[in-house]
């Protein structure tokens, strides 16, 4: 019974059991089904066992591993546009289209966690705070006395420094009246450390700036002019008195500074000025602001003053710096605004910050990514590449996320330098304007990114025609647009310039033509104030604003509507005869049923195996045989490979008989296996059941219940093999025929050419023989054709016979594999 183990496979002493079935090739390697059954787990008991050489499979060469690697380097990086033959096979399309997708919405959200790491809720309030104590406190005093928002002229400037924003910069007192310690000076609000000092800076104009007409010059002698950096006054003018700020009345330049211009809401002011530092300290801070307004700092020449210092608060770490700008224009008054950017400059310190620098790590791989990817696609169209908007979309966000990554590690070297110097030197006035104003326009530019990531998540769901609605409208309905933009465009720019030319010197919403532009968008939208307008000129004023509703509102706006919505109209009614590219629903439906079919082929082996393993046994003798195994195994169509692996895994002491402890075994395992397949292909039914409606579940349980009906027994799979065995005999036999048919025609045809050939020969040698009288020529005819014709037909009797024989040979043999 037993061999040894080098003993072939197939050397038993049956040798007809080395035969395979009809229709059934041996095949070297595994189950195409891909049960684990028929798979040789490793053994430490039988790693020594040598396996037949015929199922040994060949070592994976070096060159294969390569070929490997390359492939999966460039699946990678494939694309629906790099790969040409995804058209071809849709599964594959649909995988690569997925694969974007979801790679994509994984980029998106790390650089939205990114954008949402730099900002929160708390920066809202950190500055509404600090607005709120530097300029929303008035000066204390009888009567209505103004906050900084408020002021109107040089004593209000004087009052509220001295008074409010003095007040917030340096606390005094707790608000019980006890006095601060010396560690707790320095902070706004208790909370938000002021860093280096609060700085003053004032810009004047010279003298004699502007021209004063003739007329006037003899009692008006002096002239201010608005700012202009050529007429900026760079002289100093120290005070008649003695001073306690000496250094206020002295110009330095935007180079001594480190400064950079500035813009007001009436000018752009250059980096330098004359300077003044407050000490860290009320009462000192408030003896230098006393003495500047005693010594007449600030007068006719000034056109702006800017008090700027930075706040730092540790407990969100967030950073705030504040710039006072009041603004004294040459038509006399004062003209307050303010500047509170409040920004998150040292960037990891918590583990939520930390966990954001892991995403901006894995934020840089994605863009050194797609930067590969679109580098491929440059590579692959050229200059094609460039035409679609989508690319050159790709490219923006690309080059956005460089300059991003840039910036950071800028910001991350330059917030260090600047600490250091001001730790070392915490008396001087630490500038981060400038870094602050990138930090800016930084947030800016992510939040555009963001916007365009957004946005590109159209170009990966194109495939689907209701997402592309949008998209062909839009492209659709462009040129009429256009033309009707110019239309449109020219009658709210003539109502922009009435507007402004009317109701600019009264009404602060056409105080300028821009400003006049965004306040007829605004009345378009519903945002009007009537009343200004009514005051402004209570004939022109209502006249305009009926005229611009109704040419405007109601007839050109109606006109943009009407083209869109008639090309939306067009492009429903062309959607609905096109299909889409394919549908994820369809998709996902036919995955179900392509593992569910898998789990049944699964299944129905394992009873197959569960059968072979009740029925091998033939003699009855309480052991299974190899030779038993495999002719039981055989008979249902299983490969040489597979019978050996299986037999191979239980046969634990290697002598080729299955004994009862290693068929109990195998009964267990394949008992564990079948409960396992259960359990997948039930929980694969109710997720189903999740994701689609009662009737989709109803339909595939009518499915599987036909899939039930259909699958048929292994006598039935017999009778079917004979009668396949039977078609395939008559099928021969009426092949044979058809060649004899085929062989025949072919005969005749060449008789024919012959019999032709002949009648042209004959016919050429009566011709040319003109002795020869007519009944002569007409007899030599006769002749030569009845010759012709006796040559011809004994051929012809003989190819005859053979086609004959041949036909009855072949239906002979037929009729005997039919029998």
């Amino acid at each position: 019974m037993s061999t040894a183990n080098k003993t072939m496979p197939t050397s038993y002493s049956n040798p007809n059991f080395d035969e395979e079935p009809v229709g059934i090739k041996n095949s070297g390697g595994t189950s195409p089904m891909g049960s684990n059954i028929f798979i040789i787990k490793p053994d430490d008991k039988n790693k020594n066992r040598i396996h037949p050489e015929p199922y040994r499979h060949d070592p994976t060469t070096q060159k294969n591993i390569g070929r490997t690697i390359l492939r999966g380097i460039r699946s990678l990086w494939a694309t629906r546009q790099t790969e040409k033959d995804l058209r071809k096979n849709k599964d594959l399309y649909i995988k690569t289209t997925l694969r974007e997708l979801i790679l994509y919405l994984v980029f998106v959200t790390i650089l939205c966690i990114i954008t949402f790491g730099m900002t929160s809720t708390k920066t809202y309030y950190f500055t509404t705070v600090l607005r709120t104590v530097f300029t929303e406190r008035k000066v204390e005093g009888i009567g209505d006395q103004p906050a900084y928002d408020d002021i109107a002229n040089f004593d209000d400037f004087w009052n509220v420094m001295g008074g409010p924003v003095l007040s917030g910069l340096f606390d005094q007192k707790w608000y019980n009246g006890e006095n601060l310690t010396e560690d707790q000076y320095g902070y706004v609000l208790f909370e938000n450390k002021i860093l280096g000092l609060p700085r003053f800076r004032q810009l004047r104009v010279t003298n004699h700036s502007c021209t004063v007409h003739e007329k006037f010059q003899q009692s008006i002698r002096e002239c201010y002019g608005p700012y202009s950096s050529s007429k900026e006054n760079r002289s100093s003018y120290a005070p008649e008195n003695n001073t306690i700020t000496p250094n206020a009345w002295h110009y330095q330049t935007s180079k001594q500074l480190k400064g950079s211009s500035t813009s007001g809401l009436i000018s752009r002011y250059g980096g330098g000025g004359f300077v003044q530092d407050l000490t860290p300290n009320y009462n000192d801070a408030k003896a230098q602001l006393d003495d500047l307004n005693a010594n007449l700092w600030i007068d006719r020449g000034t056109r702006v003053v800017f008090l700027d210092f930075t706040v730092y608060n540790g407990n969100i770490n967030l950073f705030c710096q504040i710039k006072l700008t009041i603004e004294f224009p040459a038509s006399g008054g004062a003209v307050p605004s303010k500047s509170f950017s409040t920004v998150k400059l040292i960037r990891y310190v918590s583990s939520m910050d930390y966990f954001v620098l892991a995403c901006e790590i894995l934020f840089t791989m994605f863009t050194v990514y797609y930067t590969v990817e679109e580098v491929l696609e440059i590579r692959h169209f050229k200059f094609h590449y460039f035409k679609a908007i989508w690319n050159v979309l790709d490219i923006l966000i690309i080059l956005i996320s460089y300059i991003c990554i840039a910036f950071n590690v800028y910001r991350q070297i330059k917030v260090g330098q600047i600490l250091d110097e001001l730790l070392k030197n915490q008396n001087s006035f630490a500038d981060f304007e400038f870094l602050t104003y990138w930090q800016i326009q930084f947030n800016n530019i992510v939040a555009f990114a963001v916007f365009l990531a957004w946005i590109k998540i159209f170009k990966y769901v194109s495939f689907n025609k209701t997402m592309t609605q949008l998209s062909t409208t839009l492209s659709r309905c462009a040129k009429d647009v256009l033309g009707f933009s110019v239309m449109f465009m020219i009658v709210f720019l003539a109502y922009a310039q009435l507007g402004y030319l009317l109701f600019g010197t009264m009404i602060d919403d056409y105080k300028t033509f821009a400003i006049s532009i965004f306040t007829l968008f605004r009345i378009i939208l519903g945002d009007f104030d009537f009343n200004a307008i009514l005051t402004a000129h209570r004939i022109l004023g209502p006249i305009f604003f009926l005229t611009y509703v109704f040419f405007v509102f109601f007839v050109l706006l109606n006109m943009f509507l009407a083209i869109i919505n008639d090309t939306y109209s067009e492009v429903k009614s062309d959607m609905t005869t096109q299909k889409s590219e394919f549908e994820l629903s369809d998709y996902f439906k036919k995955s179900y049923e392509r593992m569910l079919d898998r789990l049944n082929v699964k299944r129905d082996r394992i009873i197959d195996i569960q059968n072979a393993l009740k029925s091998a046994d033939v003699n009855k003798d309480g052991v299974i045989e190899f030779d038993e195994w495999r002719r039981n195994l055989k008979a249902r169509g299983y490969t040489d490979v597979e019978i050996e692996n299986v037999f191979s895994r239980y046969d634990t002491d290697g002598d080729r008989v299955l004994r009862d402890n290693e068929q109990r075994r195998f009964k267990a395992d394949l008992a564990a296996q079948e409960n396992n397949l259960e359990m997948d292909i039930k929980d694969l039914n109710d997720s189903r059941v999740v994701q689609q409606s009662n009737a989709q579940v109803a339909a595939a349980n009518t499915d599987n219940e036909t899939d039930n009906v259909n699958r048929i027994t292994y006598d039935e799979f017999g009778v079917l093999v004979r009668r396949i065995d039977r078609m395939e005999s008559s099928i021969g036999s009426i092949v044979s025929k058809i060649e004899n048919v085929l062989t025949k025609l072919e005969l005749l045809e060449k008789g024919k050419m012959k019999r032709r050939e002949a009648l042209t020969r004959i016919l050429n040698n009566v011709s040319e023989d003109d002795k020869l009288s007519k009944e002569m020529k007409h007899e030599r005819l006769e002749k030569m054709i009845r010759d012709e014709l006796e040559e011809t037909n004994p051929a012809r009797q003989t190819s005859n016979q053979n086609v004959t024989q041949r036909t009855k040979t072949s239906s002979t043999h037929g009729s005997g594999h039919i029998q």
